[in-house]
């Protein structure tokens, strides 16, 4: 958690930054006028976004919109993009760092999303399950329509409003598959995908595990002095 610097449009000017406070805390990002204090702060944000429905983006000297360095997007599961700027490049590394922690732990912790959507104008589910894949079935029979695996997945568009295209590869004809499915909340979806994808990827690399595994055993070893103190 920490103050950040906020750009939004202003009529009179070309843009403003005003002053917040963002807190990345469970599964959740939270964006604050004032640092919480007390437990009922927390229910008192100015917004709150769940980690694996939105996009955090470092910025590249190419794509800053002005002078300022050392800034980062976060595109809201509406879609919204906010703009945040912060002091210094090592903030910026550590606001990354915690992005990607915070959702690593909360795909580990939720394992699957369920979305409605529509095919063909029948309501139907597509379940995002971080150990089996894609599941798409009937939302009022719950047959399962179809099912791959995330490495089936070869790739993807959308249009940018509902609708998403996933190319698939059959794993027994090695074809390619082509599903489209209608949602009402495109942005959540396509970033809880991203997630868990981003997830999977992290599995695979030692370095960020144990970074993970050192972190949740300092955690431990706190929890139990501060146990010990108290008794």
């Amino acid at each position: 958690m920490g103050w950040c610097e906020a750009r939004e449009q202003d009529p009179l000017q070309d843009s403003v930054y005003s002053p917040i406070f963002l807190a990345l805390r469970g599964s959740c990002l939270y964006k604050f006028l004032a640092p919480p204090v007390t437990t009922w702060d927390w229910t008192r944000a100015e917004k709150t976004f769940s980690v694996y429905e939105i996009m955090c983006k470092i910025l590249k000297d190419s794509d800053l919109l002005d002078q300022r360095r050392h800034c980062f997007t976060v595109q809201s599961e509406s879609g919204e993009d906010l703009y945040f700027s912060v002091e210094l490049d090592c903030d910026l590394a550590q606001w990354e760092r915690a992005f990607q922690t915070a959702t690593f732990l909360e795909v580990e912790r939720i394992q699957c999303k369920t979305y409605a959507c529509v095919l063909e104008s029948h309501l139907m589910g597509l379940t995002i399950d971080f150990s089996t894949g894609f599941i798409c079935f009937d939302a009022a029979t719950k047959a399962v329509l179809w099912r791959y695996k995330f490495s089936h997945l070869k790739g993807s568009s959308d249009d940018g409003k509902s609708k998403i295209k996933f190319l698939f590869q059959n794993p027994d004809t090695k074809q390619i598959e082509a599903k489209e499915l209608e949602f009402s909340n495109l942005f959540a979806v396509l970033h809880c995908i991203h997630s868990f994808f981003a997830a999977k990827v992290a599995c695979l690399d030692p370095l960020f595990l144990g970074q993970q595994a050192t972190a949740s055993a300092a955690a431990s070893s706190a929890t139990m002095s501060k146990a010990k103190y108290t008794t």
